[in-house]
């Protein structure tokens, strides 16, 4: 398995304490966000890492020389440019082994998510990309037909489309209030984006492809949706969360200590 962790963002819902160092660097417990996420992709058997950088760049690669996790990690460097998630990937795609799917994961997100199961599903498939998707309620949706193959996005609050398929362009699509399994309209189904997804190697070389150097990943699935093979799959039981505000940090080590506390009875 290889992975990218995005760790360039600036991280300015978590001031003061960005001010002097980056969003990765911020301890939750007895280490920072970019070791959990680190750890936990290492015990998904993940080999190859690459972690993007920006915001007190010297700092992660600081970090990543004195702490030897024993799989090779290399660092992308976006010192002079944040390239957004999709831009990322292309800046980062000579570091992966050409052959394998990339496992993208957030440097501030903590989940519940079997990430072996995921990635082994992405191989077994023999598709584009695979995107972890859940009946979370939110305002923005993925959508994606009865196949669960991605169709589109929309912004239920504004009324927003986006897909290139005309068909569900001209679509209204209602905010599901209850369990969005059971919610269905002509044939869609509508689920929140967890931020974990996979790019087989065909999809990477798309996303090299592309003549910006700055954009969204998000973007790059929309455009091409209809000719690539990009699928969701569905956590029902999805526990995540975003590690993105100052009072998000004590739900954190809640977080973090009761998964190292399931992990313990596993064990027994």
């Amino acid at each position: 398995m290889q992975a990218m962790i995005f760790a360039a963002g600036l991280g300015t819902r978590l001031k003061p304490l960005t001010d002097t160092m980056p969003k990765a660097l911020v301890k939750v417990g007895d280490a920072p966000l970019l070791e959990h996420v680190i750890r936990r992709l290492i015990d998904a058997g993940c080999m190859r890492m690459v972690v993007n950088v920006h915001h007190f760049a010297n700092k992660i690669v600081d970090y990543l020389k004195t702490n030897d996790f024993g799989v090779d990690i290399q660092v992308s460097d976006e010192t002079e440019q944040l390239l957004d998630t999709g831009g990322g990937i292309k800046r980062a795609a000579l570091l992966f082994d050409a052959t394998l799917p990339v496992l993208i994961h957030n440097v501030d997100i903590l989940s519940n998510v079997d990430l072996a199961s995921f990635y082994k599903h992405a191989l077994e498939q023999k598709i584009d990309a695979l995107l972890l998707v859940s009946c979370r309620v939110t305002q923005r949706y993925l959508i994606f037909d009865h196949h669960m193959r991605l169709v589109g996005w929309t912004n239920v609050a504004t009324g927003e489309v986006k897909s290139p398929h005309d068909n569900i362009l001209h679509m209204r699509f209602i905010s599901p209030t209850e369990d969005v399994t059971s919610y269905y309209q002509q044939g869609y189904y509508l689920y929140a984006f967890s931020g974990i997804h996979i790019l087989a190697p065909s999809a990477i070389k798309g996303v090299e492809a592309v003549k910006e150097e700055k954009f969204p990943i998000m973007d790059f699935y929309l455009r091409n949706c209809d000719t690539l093979k990009i699928y969701g799959e569905l956590k029902t039981d999805l526990q995540l969360l975003d590690v993105g505000k100052l009072d998000t940090l004590r739900m954190a080590e809640e977080f973090i200590a009761k998964s190292d506390n399931q992990c313990s009875s596993k064990g027994q």
